[in-house]
């Protein structure tokens, strides 16, 4: 990617941000131009008039002429407030854990400078431009995810933001590690020195948080189409019975995430010869006449990972319908404190920078994913287990004949189905709530906490082990369906197979499989399994074509 010729353009104002948009800066095909719109600049700049009028007067502001949290009762003069605020920026700088990835720095970076674009929080412009340019020239500070409580904002992680604008420590510079001062220097960029006010502007608030919620909350919504996805698949390769999913049924229990999952596995199951419905069923029972008793030779209900498997893919759907706009609300809003309202003139002490609606947001949707997780793993098991995947060869391996010195050599997805157990067990391990786990700390400043950067990280690493999940299942069902019969599947099932079949060929004997799950669950993150099906995407309206 050339990344000095920008081939779209990115204006923030504070209050227009999308999901879609944090992703394609966070997760760049192209290279965007990013920039303040006028309206938010001319209100910044509203706002410093404010800061500078009341730093006159020599009254207590907090964090501007007095120190942090408990200290807030220590008032220093306007002239100190230069150095205080460099002094906030180092004295934070003790994050610990792994780095946060290069897509979470860039959806931070983003997040914070649309955040400071609603102008109320006293930053200059040109300080925010900057934060913009680094996105742009791919300078990202190595940020520790852990440090944060969701509370005072994220003021550990995100003073490795400010520090790079100063200047100060290592970035990743295209991909390169080194000190942020040369990566400045070879950009052409000058490090700020930060005005009163303008390093509690840049780390007081819930942009790390949100980085991590925002982009859960786009690969969750891939995470409900490879569900119902599976399940068409799951119900093809078990020759199982699709009236389960009939509007009557789910029309009868009218969630619309239920019905939504229910009618996208019908739409995926169109034209399929491998699934069979009740009314099938009865014209191919032997008839009970006048018998008291007779074993019916096909089950008229499949198992609860199939037919119930609406009731749990609706649940994530249902969380996401209230997710997301939480999210879009917090992405655009003005988390840190205090607030300068400069057209009335008015200066505002609060709260905002409190993550409680994303810790909550993030809590229920990790245990949404962690299900969906669950119930595909169950999926797997039928699929594999030939006492009960309906005349599949054991573990699905390629079929010998009983003379073929390959007979009884291979194992098939024995390993496979190993893994999604272990893998989903450490899913649902992690989906117990964090926002309950409060820690009252800074001398009781801090007294009651969100934790929601805790249950953001945890709902990223839920999202990515249930992705690993599916993609396990999904390779899975593609031998399934070689097995069937590929011209037996649904033509969106076809389609979907052939995606799958480019990254991962057939299974003939036992090899190494890590790399064809890392290539499906990388069909997953990007859509490509949903483009193929013929589905729009999530945040469509309608997302049936």
């Amino acid at each position: 990617m050339n990344r000095s010729m920008p081939s779209a353009d990115l204006v923030l104002d504070g209050r227009s941000l999308t999901i879609e948009e944090v992703v394609s800066v966070a997760r760049p095909a192209e290279q965007v131009a990013l920039r303040l719109s006028d309206g938010a600049a001319d209100a910044m700049k509203s706002s410093l008039d404010l800061k500078h009028e009341l730093l006159a007067q020599r009254i207590p502001i907090y964090g501007v002429t007095t120190g942090f949290g408990d200290s807030c009762v220590r008032q220093i003069a306007p002239e100190k407030a230069w150095d205080l605020q460099r002094n906030l920026v180092l004295y934070h700088l003790n994050g610990v854990g792994p780095t946060a990835a290069p897509e979470v720095a860039r959806a931070s970076m983003l997040i914070r400078a649309n955040s400071l674009a609603r102008g109320v929080s006293a930053i200059r412009p040109g300080t925010v431009e900057l934060l913009l340019r680094l996105v742009e020239r791919d300078v990202l500070p190595l940020i520790p995810e852990r440090g944060s409580l969701g509370a005072s904002g994220d003021l550990v992680p995100l003073c490795y933001v400010a520090a790079a604008l100063l200047g100060e420590g290592d970035v990743a510079h295209r991909g390169t590690v080194r000190p942020v001062a040369d990566a400045l220097a070879e950009e052409g960029l000058e490090p700020v020195r930060l005005e009163p006010k303008e390093g509690l502007s840049l780390i007081n608030g819930t942009s790390f948080t949100a980085a991590f919620a925002a982009l859960a909350t786009a690969d969750a919504e891939e995470l409900a189409f490879v569900a119902d996805l599976a399940t068409a698949m799951s119900c093809e390769a078990l020759l199982g019975n699709a009236s389960h999913f009939h509007p009557f049924v789910h029309d009868s229990k009218p969630h619309p995430g239920q019905g939504t999952s229910a009618g996208l596995i019908r739409a995926l199951l169109a034209g399929s010869a491998l699934t069979t419905s009740y009314e099938e069923i009865l014209l191919r029972r032997e008839p009970l006449r006048e018998r008291g008793y007779v074993r019916l030779e096909h089950r008229i209900q499949d198992k609860y990972s199939i037919r119930c498997a609406p009731h749990v893919t609706g649940v994530l759907r249902d969380t996401l319908s209230w997710v997301r706009p939480w999210v879009t609300t917090e992405i655009n809003s003005a988390t840190d404190n205090p607030l300068f309202d400069g057209e009335l003139g008015e200066l505002h002490h609060g709260g905002n920078f409190y993550a409680g609606h994303l810790g909550q947001a993030m809590d229920s949707l990790k245990v949404a994913v962690a299900n969906i997780a669950d119930l595909l793993d169950r999926q797997l098991e039928l699929i594999v287990d030939e006492k009960f995947n309906n005349g599949l060869t054991p573990n699905l391996v390629s079929p010998t004949a009983p003379d073929d010195a390959r007979a009884g050599l291979n194992h098939g997805f024995k390993g496979m189905q190993i893994a999604c157990s272990a893998v989903t067990a450490e899913a649902l391990k992690m989906a117990a709530p964090a926002t309950v786990f409060s820690r009252s700390t800074e001398a009781h400043n801090q007294d009651k906490v969100s934790m929601g950067t805790i249950a953001a990280r945890d709902a990223r690493t839920v999202v990515e082990l249930t992705r690993s999940v599916a993609a396990i299942h999904l390779i899975a069902l593609a031998q399934a369906i070689d097995l069937r019969g590929v011209a037996n599947a649904s033509p969106a099932v076809r389609r979907v197979h052939a995606a799958i079949r480019e990254v991962s060929p057939f299974v003939d004997g036992d090899r190494r499989l890590d790399l064809d799950v890392e290539a499906v669950a990388g069909l997953i993150r990007t859509g490509a399994l949903r483009r193929a099906a013929g589905v729009r995407a999530p945040a469509d309206p309608d997302p049936v074509a």
